[in-house]
């Protein structure tokens, strides 16, 4: 009966930290480095994400908002980077992960396949990765509460 009651006990904490439904991903979200938030937003069924907020708005030699001078299309470079949509075409798997999407590093310019896993209603874990999963990068992303 013991062994019952662990079991069923476990069931429920691992659907618990599983998201409740695809929409739990929208909101504004922190990356782990601070620089940036970014909104989620559900579009036809599809998870999107910019940048909607920059610790550093401003390029400090020229005092102009800064713009995606790292993106390898030229005619790119001159794009504002808030507004910048560098989460996109997220579908939602089940489980509490958001799959065949692509996050885009305006610190490098390059585009890598990712996975969003769901930890709990205020953190997730974004991995990106070329090819395959295992080699690839994750961060912690932290929910904001936006007033």
């Amino acid at each position: 009966m013991k062994k019952l009651i662990l079991i069923l006990s476990l069931s429920f904490l691992g659907t618990y930290a599983w998201a409740q439904n695809a929409d739990d991903i929208v909101g504004v979200w922190e990356p782990g480095h601070g620089k940036a938030r970014v909104k989620i937003d559900n579009i036809d069924g599809k998870y999107y994400g910019r940048i909607v907020w920059l610790k550093e708005p401003n390029d400090p030699e020229t005092g102009k908002p800064k713009t995606d001078v790292n993106n390898p299309d030229a005619s790119m470079k001159n794009v504002p980077l808030r507004g910048y949509r560098i989460l996109k075409d997220f579908e939602y798997k089940g489980k509490g992960e958001w799959a065949d999407g692509t996050i885009y590093d305006p610190e490098t310019g390059n585009t890598y396949s990712s996975v969003i896993t769901w930890k709990d209603e205020n953190t997730l874990d974004i991995r990106g990765y070329v090819g395959v999963k295992t080699f690839g990068r994750s961060d912690t992303w932290r929910r904001l509460k936006v007033k």
